[in-house]
């Protein structure tokens, strides 16, 4: 029986990646090189923008490393390296989103609440003023808050914001101008 060579493939034959298995700083996308820069340059920001959403310094910084890790995994996905910092922004709200639904859960699922820690500020005027703030803040929207703690907070532009809650310019406008209104009202009824 004769034996039938494979007719040629018209497609070309696959050329091998010259890089394969070469620095992960030469693929396309962020490079580890510029997100270790931005790690060094905005730690500090993220960490606040996770402190207004949350509450205590370990979550704010488990959410901020989190971050870091999560846009580390995903930086060849990160096409243009000026949007590093907006990626791990909202990675940062979404890490802070997600750690309130797990505390909310868990406090649901106590049998009583945590009692509450006396501090030795408590008495402190500034302190009774943050605590007023902040508990007017919780009693906002989620939008209006979030809105707000980037907005003013964490010092975004409005099109930053935009671009990091995933809403347009007139969505952030409307949140901020509502959330501002009820903050307002809800500092007034505490004062």
């Amino acid at each position: 029986m004769p034996v039938i060579a494979p007719m040629p493939s018209t497609r070309p034959a696959p050329v091998p990646d010259q890089h394969e298995g070469a620095d992960d700083s030469m693929t396309a996308g962020t490079t580890v090189d510029h997100l270790t820069e931005t790690y060094r340059a905005h730690y500090r920001s993220l960490l606040g923008l996770a402190a207004l959403l949350l509450d205590d310094t370990a979550s704010c910084e488990d959410v901020v490393q989190e971050a870091f890790i999560r846009v580390h995994a995903a930086r060849k996905r990160v096409r243009e390296p000026e949007k590093t910092l907006a990626y791990l922004r909202q990675t940062v709200v979404n890490l802070s989103r997600s750690a309130l639904r797990r505390r909310i859960l868990g406090l649901k699922l106590l049998s009583k609440p945590m009692p509450d820690m006396a501090s030795a500020e408590e008495g402190a005027y500034d302190q009774l003023e943050r605590d007023a703030l902040i508990k007017a803040m919780r009693g906002l929207q989620r939008r209006q808050r979030e809105v707000l703690v980037l907005r003013y907070f964490a010092d975004m532009t409005e099109a930053q914001v935009a671009e990091t809650l995933g809403l347009s310019v007139g969505s952030v406008k409307a949140y901020g101008s509502r959330g501002i209104a009820a903050l307002r009202v809800a500092m007034e009824a505490q004062a």
